[in-house]
């Protein structure tokens, strides 16, 4: 069984707006979606919780696999058109709604070809995903399960069952662990207040390479087993931040990757988790408190042990 990876976030209400839109900007957003929808054949009817339901017309009616109502999320897509001056909109929704026919039409991806060299496993929020799919795959991070998924001229399509091109899962995971191993990123540092903080990127794949957190500290940052652990936040899919914890300059570290984090969660597509988290070894940790409005944020008892652990003077950083 495969699934497009597309992202809907849902909230209560007839008022919904898509972060980061303004409400007039997302009643602008869905006026695009729905004039576009219709022009592609797809009769459109926003469901006021961020999602656009769609019926084929008679020119789609009758293609294989085609079960309307077919829901389609606005989430990432708000995100997209959020930087553009809004002149450019319609352009970013008709590319975006031709694509959409265009795997419609097509009908279901095929399973891959050749699994061994073409699956990666993707972390993806199990809230994207239908249930009944996911209920037995254990979290990665709160809210977020690895998929083995494929990606094919920037189209990305997860694979939840391994039987469809004759694996087992267990087997699924392992060749998508390898293959995600062999990838590389783009790495730049931001440094605050004496803290320095990794910023990877390069694909849509960079966050998922905190499974792969061993082979990231060792092959991209040079770090292959730091002392203390390291500080990792994911908060979108093609975004990793990573701090190698040395000394007291974690905690200028931290605030500077929560601001980071939790801002690109809320603006950029593809959201994953806002969190910070203290990575020692194979195990994650929290390193604040985690509240739904994000106020009031504390230190976690991890990270307050791990400070009183550290040594008070800085080492010197090799230029």
């Amino acid at each position: 069984m495969t699934i497009q990876d597309t992202s809907t976030e849902r909230a209560d209400g007839n008022h919904f707006v898509l972060t980061p839109l303004t409400r007039a900007q997302t009643t602008q957003l869905v006026r695009l979606c729905t004039d576009a929808a219709g022009d592609r054949g797809l009769r459109a009817r926003y469901d006021g919780a961020g999602g656009l339901e769609l019926i084929p017309g008679p020119s789609l009616s009758g293609l294989p696999g085609l079960d309307p109502p077919i829901v389609a999320g606005l989430t990432n897509l708000a995100r997209i058109v959020a930087p553009h001056r809004q002149h450019r909109w319609p352009q970013l929704v008709a590319d975006h709604f031709d694509r959409l026919r265009h795997q419609l039409v097509d009908g279901p991806p095929s399973p891959p070809a050749d699994p061994e060299r073409e699956l990666l496993l993707r972390l993806t929020p199990r809230a994207a995903l239908p249930a009944d799919w996911t209920a037995d795959l254990p979290d990665f991070l709160p809210g977020l399960v690895a998929v083995p998924a494929t990606e094919d001229d920037g189209v990305i399509t997860m694979h939840l069952d391994a039987a469809d091109y004759g694996m087992t899962r267990t087997e699924a995971q392992e060749v998508g662990l390898a293959n995600l191993r062999r990838l590389t990123d783009e790495v730049e540092y931001v440094e605050h207040d004496g803290a320095r903080v990794a910023v990877l990127s390069g694909s849509t794949f960079t966050a998922s390479r905190a499974l792969v957190l061993d082979t990231v500290l060792a092959e991209s940052l040079q770090v292959p087993d730091p002392e203390y652990g390291v500080l990792v936040a994911l908060p979108v899919r093609g975004l990793l931040l990573v701090h190698v914890v040395t000394d007291l300059s974690v905690l200028p570290a931290l605030a500077t990757m929560l601001g980071m984090s939790l801002r690109t969660h809320a603006e950029h597509p593809g959201p994953l988790t806002p969190w910070v988290h203290l990575v020692t070894g194979t195990s994650w940790q929290s390193a604040t408190t985690q509240t739904p409005d994000f106020r009031d944020l504390r230190s976690s008892a991890a990270f307050h042990a791990l400070v009183q652990s550290l040594p008070h003077s800085r080492p010197e950083r090799p230029e």
